[in-house]
């Protein structure tokens, strides 16, 4: 995968440390570093938010040994603060942030380009085009950092993160200092009015190196034509994955040797030396790149400081929203280029015109369904509010729970419930959060509604892992990112420590006393947590597979059934099944036998499937 070369380049390029918190596609980074680490001489860390994350590794940087913090775009955003001020600071040790950007919002509350990101940071920014590309962009972004004394931005996205592809291999740098070296140096890294004042000008020095070293990155490719397409000389830059679909399309085109062509690595500052060749070879030129019109923007600048008179093009042809594709670049180039094409069949379609569309839900045996079908149960007639948050618990605002009316950000769900406790002070304001997401954004706002003497109630679904991107530890697991046996955290503690007024930690398997815990929280004045404690499911099948033991999946006996509904329409598991008469069935390849649908039948007709077929064998 692209993240896996990512990790493989900064072990090539000997980093000491590296770091992140968990978010799609960015996570598959550090993972893989984290299975190695101990093999490599490495420091991996899931942090207990971004912002942490980079600071431990502008540390590492400032203690002369290489960094890479790993996240996704919006994840960068909590990052922000530090981040706006590390490029003051600069860089001693080589220091790379890595965006993960999510074009299409396949996982993520918005399409966020961390290209603008960079530019109001000062990083300078790097967007590769293959996973190999991926690999070696790592190992030069570290050496250019330490070259230039400033942290340096990797883009990637959802795309060429998660593709595959042949990646060579290159040696590990053993040449690369590895020991921290403590150097007291306040001039450039305390930042009080003096110190930013200095370090700005230091900064704007620095940028002026770096925009001559973005002409001589490597990634950078030109290629000039001396031809024509209907009596126009047409050049096209195209930046990271975007350019693969550029060359596709050129060859589909038949355009191969008529159009100019700029492989930009290097998006911003833009390499002005090879943009401004093109400029003067060409009439036109289409900017080929994914969400905002970036590099268009920079290249229309300075087209007009060096006098070019090419016309520049860009989202005339092409969506600001969502992932590019190769039938979108296809079908702009040929707009741009006015040449026919040879149109696409049914089978070229996008994946989103071809594959069924089913609604997501949470997995067979997920805990978090009995936490909401108790939740909604129990709050139901009280006139509640659910503010929700990041997770797989945010699929609760879907039918038949519909328990999360509010998603924004991490940490919003306890702070929106700060605002809705003032606002609406007859009704339930309920928050809904995971374990890691509490761990990384909600403490704050916890502390800020206890402090004010909210009456909200909290409901901490905690499964023990960062489940919805791949299980990773938290400060609530007893594991580290290493497999190291860490302090475990315990959020109960943390809410009783705070003053909540009521604290309760409950199996929600455990349906009667997971209603009275909801029951006594609605009753209480003041700030209420509910911990709703159980493993994630895949976690519990996955360890039961890996000792050999068999799941026991469960079954519904017909005779007890009456057709009341309960477990496929209220509880919705979809391992249950609806019958033409009504009644339930239970498709036991689904069935991970957790007897979730067991304890909530008023019927008592579902019942362990071997049950069954001992009564049939009698």
């Amino acid at each position: 995968m692209g993240n896996e070369a990512m990790a493989r380049g900064a072990i090539e390029a000997g980093v000491s440390v590296a770091t992140g918190y968990p978010g799609t596609p960015a996570a598959e980074i550090i993972d893989t570093l984290g299975r190695v680490a101990k093999d490599v001489g490495m420091y991996v860390e899931w942090s207990v938010n971004e912002k942490v994350a980079f600071e431990i590794a502008l540390a590492a940087s400032y203690s002369r040994v290489r960094a890479i913090s790993a996240m996704k775009h919006v994840g960068a955003n909590v990052a922000h603060d530090s981040v706006a001020t590390a490029a003051y600071m600069g860089a001693r040790g080589g220091l790379l942030l890595i965006s993960c950007d999510d074009p299409g919002s396949w996982s993520s509350q918005n399409e966020q380009d961390n290209r603008i990101f960079a530019m109001h940071a000062y990083l300078p920014v790097i967007e590769p085009s293959s996973p190999q590309e991926a690999k070696d962009a790592v190992a030069y972004a570290l050496d250019l950092s330490e070259r230039l004394g400033h942290p340096v931005m990797l883009r990637s996205v959802v795309f060429l993160s998660h593709a595959t592809g042949d990646v060579v291999l290159g040696p590990v740098r053993g040449d690369v200092n590895k020991e921290p070296v403590w150097e007291r140096n306040v001039d450039v890294a305390v930042f009080d009015a003096r110190g930013a004042r200095i370090n700005r000008s230091r900064l704007l020095e620095r940028w002026e190196r770096i925009r001559e070293a973005m002409n001589e990155v490597p990634f950078n490719d030109l290629e000039i034509v001396d031809a024509s397409v209907n009596g126009r000389r047409l050049g096209v830059i195209a930046a990271g994955l975007a350019y693969s679909y550029v060359v596709d399309a050129l060859r589909w085109l038949d355009l191969e040797d008529k159009v100019s062509l700029l492989k930009l690595s290097t998006t911003y500052p833009l390499p002005a030396r090879l943009v401004g060749r093109l400029l003067g070879s060409v009439d036109d030129v289409l900017v080929v790149e994914e969400l905002e019109p970036f590099i268009e923007m920079q290249t229309k600048a300075l087209a007009y400081e060096i006098g070019a008179s090419a016309g520049i093009h860009g989202k005339k042809y092409l969506p600001v929203a969502r992932e590019l594709n190769p039938r979108k670049v296809y079908s702009a180039l040929a707009a741009f280029a006015e040449v026919g094409g040879r149109g696409f069949s049914r089978e070229d379609a996008l994946m989103e015109n071809v594959i069924p569309r089913r609604p997501p839900v949470f997995c067979p045996g997920c805990p978090h369904r009995m936490s909401f079908y108790a939740l909604r149960k129990i709050t139901r007639s009280k006139k509640p509010i659910y503010s929700g948050d990041i997770g797989c618990y945010g699929l609760g605002y879907l039918p038949p729970f519909e328990v999360i009316d509010t998603i924004i950000a991490m940490g919003a769900g306890m702070g929106l419930a700060n605002g809705f406790s003032l606002l609406f002070p007859d009704r339930t304001t309920i928050a809904v959060v995971g374990d890691s997401t509490f761990f990384h954004a909600s403490i704050p706002a916890l502390v800020n509604a206890i402090h004010h003497n909210r009456k909200m109630i909290a409901v901490i679904l905690d499964n023990d892992v960062t489940a919805m991107t791949g299980d990773q530890p938290h400060p609530g697991t007893a594991r580290d990112a290493m497999g190291n046996p860490a302090k475990r955290v315990m959020i109960e503690e943390v809410a009783e420590g705070a003053g909540a007024r009521y604290v309760e930690v409950v199996d929600p398997t455990d349906i009667r006393r997971s209603e009275q815990a909801f029951r006594k929280a609605v009753a209480t004045d003041g700030v209420s947590v509910i911990v709703l404690r159980r493993p994630c499911e895949l976690i519990r099948v996955r360890e039961k597979l890996r000792a050999g033991e068999k799941l026991e999946p469960y079954q519904i006996d017909l005779e007890r059934c009456t057709a009341c509904k309960i477990c496929y329409d209220l509880f919705s598991c979809p391992a249950i099944m609806r019958l033409d008469d009504g009644k339930a069935m239970i498709d036991t390849d689904l069935c991970t036998g957790c007897g979730d649908c067991a304890r909530i039948c008023p019927f008592n007709a579902v019942v362990p499937l071997r049950e069954l077929e001992g009564r049939v064998g009698a």
